[in-house]
């Protein structure tokens, strides 16, 4: 059985002959990544939620030392800097399928400085906002898992695909936002835009991409761990959940900043 999560696939969980060659499944096993096919032990839901949580930990971390430390003046530069330093460390990891403690627990570093930047200046604008948005995301969080533990919602190839189509249009989207406000576009095409109506569903869609990206996430972990996926998986599992995570709390922190009046 084959991962729904785009990010997991290739060379990264399917099952195909080699791979680890003593973790059958189904008449197929898993070839994942930088891994040798020496022995190793398979992946359990504890290894997940450790790893998570270490991931999660680190990001919070350096989000709050970065709040903390990092004066306004110097905020620009370095969030350009750790900006682009994450997005190297994301593509070595999903194109480069080499995630392990260092590169996921370095990438959630840096991952921390953009967020605690980011989450530092909204909550100079709009006090109180960062706090909100933090419960917004654990409701966020435990609803998915409920409504994915109860089946309410099916994992399927069909929506897999779906859902990575409706990432790449929001992606799709920001970019040309980007560009037309580069240009000369005052609020670009007004998906970013708090005047417009639009940039409400635009949030509204992109935080519900981000609990169908969990969705996807949530089946790679059981997925992982029903096949005997190894142990090393753990870390693209934690890799995926905090994007999906960090993807939702930055939604609902810039759409709750639609309705905070400045401070």
């Amino acid at each position: 059985m084959e991962s729904r999560n785009p990010a997991f696939r290739g060379s990264a969980f399917d099952q195909r002959a080699g791979g680890y060659g003593a973790r059958p499944y189904g008449g197929a096993a898993y070839a994942a990544p930088g891994y040798a096919p020496a022995a190793t032990r398979p992946m359990t839901m504890d290894d997940v939620v450790v790893r998570g949580f270490l991931t999660l930990v680190t990001l919070m971390i350096t989000a709050a030392l970065a709040w903390a430390f990092v004066p306004t003046s110097l905020a620009a530069p370095v969030l350009v800097v750790a900006l682009i330093a994450e997005i190297g460390i994301w593509a070595f990891i999903a194109f480069g399928r080499k995630a392990n403690a260092a590169t996921v627990l370095a990438f959630a570093a840096v991952y921390g400085v953009v967020v605690g930047l980011v989450s530092h200046s909204y909550n100079d604008l709009y006090h109180g906002v960062v706090f909100q948005a933090v419960v917004g995301t654990a409701l966020a969080f435990g609803a998915t898992l409920a409504v994915y533990a109860l089946r309410i919602v099916r994992v399927t190839p069909k929506f897999a695909r779906f859902v990575m189509a409706a990432g790449l249009a929001l992606i799709g989207l920001m970019i040309v936002n980007l560009v037309v406000h580069l240009f000369g576009g005052d609020h670009g095409i007004g998906i970013r835009d708090p005047g417009s109506p639009l940039a409400y569903v635009f949030s509204v869609a992109a935080i519900l991409v981000g609990c169908f990206f969990l969705l996807l996430d949530f089946d790679a972990v059981e997925t992982g761990v029903r096949t005997g996926a190894p142990e090393k998986f753990a870390w693209y599992c934690a890799f995926g959940l905090v994007l999906s995570l960090v993807w939702i709390y930055l939604e609902i922190l810039r759409l709750l900043s639609y309705f905070s009046g400045r401070d």
